[in-house]
């Protein structure tokens, strides 16, 4: 198999020295013939995929990595299937990138193309935030946008994002026509580019005033913030695209104590401070900690490189920083959003919130407790944003989120927010104060309240080809023969988003659900435990999702209740052979 691999690359790496590319590509490609067999593989043995959120890989030269051919394939794709999409319109894209290496050249050689084939064009003149290019999606009437960013991942990565006219990325059927289209495009001749540069205007600080003049308009708690304005507060951008706007948006909602991480508010690609730029770890938030520990500040906030995810670090009542993992901040900030909604005497009955089929169920909870709806979707916030755009006019939507530390709040952007995020976190800590509350204190008193939910995650990786069958296997296994039984209880309901169906195990009832089909199962047990096993699409890995709950007597019994809990969660995966 690797000597079929490696003539195949060969073969193409060959073609990219014969072709019409610029002599640096050249130069890389003729450096791994010469002396890097390995690396020739890796860049030349396959294309790089562009999947139903558009590309993500490694940056340098070759048919499976990032560069200006690969990105300019994919933009010219998509450009033929929104001429096929708007024909006779004209057709307005949107487009921005985050801080990573290559993001500015990429970006701009993604407007070149959807200038060249007659589009207008709105390029931000600088990096900004992700939620921002989906604001500037709707705010302009765009057909299309593309963010320049691989998110989360490490900085040998970059990414491209495709979102459509709503303002989300792509979803079905677009997500598959658009793939075909890219498909389509074999040669680097194909693409359009230099013609009409006077098709680009540039977004610049004038725009980012309407995108925070939205964000502002979700506060709630004015009055608690005017009383604790001088709140300490700790952000970090992590070099990322946060840097400018997370803190403006913090003192238009009128905080006016805020401390940047000073080495962090650097804009860098290589993510000098940390291992990874994943403020989901606690190892990426330990100079944000560090510094909160040293003003004494009493609350942390993070975002991603391109600010759509956002971290909060607490103090408990021992006075140390605790990192909320995404459940927890999903319930506070659907908390906090009803209650002010409540306050306002704004709660109709029409009012609903969104999460993911793997997030808490702790949310249902807390809307149901308010009067509002909650649904479930799949995966992906462009999915929360298919849920907001079915019920536009019908229901108002208040806020939505997932476990992987992504929030989205109003309508106005069709993707989690890390900026109007870390605003509404801040207030909900200064509405707390008000309450005589610490953020952490009210997160307990929620769990008397609804019930202690606890979550965990097991990723199983499996190698090759042998373990794409594998994990085929496994979910077979799973659908012929489900689990009696989880944790000493019956499961009494499986869910099968691939069949769209759900279970009546005592009875045997099948169900019709009305959700998109994934290759998703659920085990729900009568005691509320709730297993959610779902393997990737992209790569040969299973993810097991557990969620377990047990009653919180009071704030004094929660670490011998999330000692059992997590007991219980670790008994599962002892179970599962996890």
């Amino acid at each position: 198999m690797t000597n079929d691999l490696d003539t195949v690359a060969r073969a193409r790496a060959q073609r990219w020295l014969d072709g019409e590319f610029d002599e640096s590509t050249k130069r890389q490609v003729r450096q791994m013939l010469d002396s890097d067999p390995a690396e020739l593989r890796e860049s030349f043995y396959r294309d790089l995929e562009f999947g139903t959120g558009g590309l993500r890989g490694i940056m340098g030269a070759g048919t499976n990595r990032m560069n200006i051919y690969t990105v300019g394939m994919a933009t010219q794709g998509l450009s033929n299937y929104l001429i096929k999409c708007f024909a006779g319109q004209e057709i307005k894209v949107a487009v921005s990138h985050d801080s990573r290496h290559g993001s500015r050249e990429f970006a701009e050689r993604v407007a070149d193309i959807f200038a060249s084939n007659g589009f207008k064009v709105f390029l931000f003149d600088d990096l900004r935030p992700t939620p921002e290019l989906s604001f500037a999606i709707r705010e302009l009437g765009c057909h299309s946008g593309v963010m320049v960013t691989a998110s989360h991942n490490p900085s040998e990565y970059n990414g491209y994002k495709a979102y459509w006219s709503d303002g989300s990325q792509v979803t079905s059927p677009h997500d598959t026509n658009i793939i075909a289209e890219v498909g389509q495009i074999t040669d680097i001749s194909q693409i359009r580019t230099g013609a009409n540069p006077d098709n680009i205007t540039p977004l610049d600080r004038a725009f980012d005033e309407i995108y925070l003049n939205k964000v502002h308009s979700l506060a709630l708690a004015p009055e608690a913030v005017s009383r604790f304005h001088d709140m300490k507060i700790v952000y970090t951008p992590l070099h990322g695209a946060g840097v400018r706007l997370v803190p403006e948006s913090l003192r238009r909602f009128g905080f006016t104590n805020v401390t940047m991480v000073p080495e962090q508010s650097i804009l860098d690609g290589d993510f000098p401070t940390v291992v990874s730029p994943n403020p989901e770890e606690r190892a990426t938030m330990k100079m944000a900690i560090d510094l909160a520990e040293e003003i004494g500040a009493e609350l942390v906030l993070a975002t991603d490189p391109d600010a759509d995810r956002l971290a909060i670090a607490v103090r408990d009542e021992r006075d140390e920083f605790v990192l909320l993992n995404g459940n927890q901040t999903c319930a506070l900030l659907t908390s906090y959003m009803l209650s002010g909604w409540a306050e306002r005497g704004k709660i109709t009955g029409r009012e609903f919130v969104v999460k993911t089929i793997v997030t808490s169920e702790m949310i249902p909870a807390v809307a149901q407790h308010f009067g509002a709806r909650c649904y479930d979707c799949l995966t992906g916030f462009k999915y929360i944003a298919k849920v907001v755009r079915d019920l536009e006019g019908a229901e108002q939507y208040i806020g939505g989120g997932e476990e992987s530390f992504g929030f989205m709040a109003g309508d106005f952007v069709r993707d989690k927010d890390g900026v109007s995020a870390c605003s509404l976190a801040a207030e909900a800590a200064a509405w707390a104060r008000s309450k005589g509350m610490t953020l952490y204190g009210w997160l307990k008193s929620m769990y008397v309240q609804y019930g202690f939910y606890k979550e965990g995650l097991v990723s199983v990786t499996r190698k090759g080809i042998e373990g794409v069958a594998e994990i085929a296997a496994m979910m077979a296994a799973y659908r012929e023969t489900p689990p009696a039984t989880i944790g000493g209880s019956p499961v009494v309901t499986v869910r099968d988003f691939l069949s769209l169906e759900e279970i009546d195990t005592a009875s045997g009832t099948r169900t019709p659900m009305r959700q998109e089909r994934s290759d998703v199962l659920q085990f729900l047990t009568a005691d509320g435990t709730k297993v959610s096993v779902r393997p990737s699409g992209t790569e040969p890995k299973i993810k097991f999702y557990f969620g377990v709950r047990a009653p919180l007597p009071s704030v004094d019994d929660f670490d011998a209740v999330q000692t059992a809990l997590d007991a219980r969660i670790e008994s599962i995966k002892t179970e599962m052979q996890l």
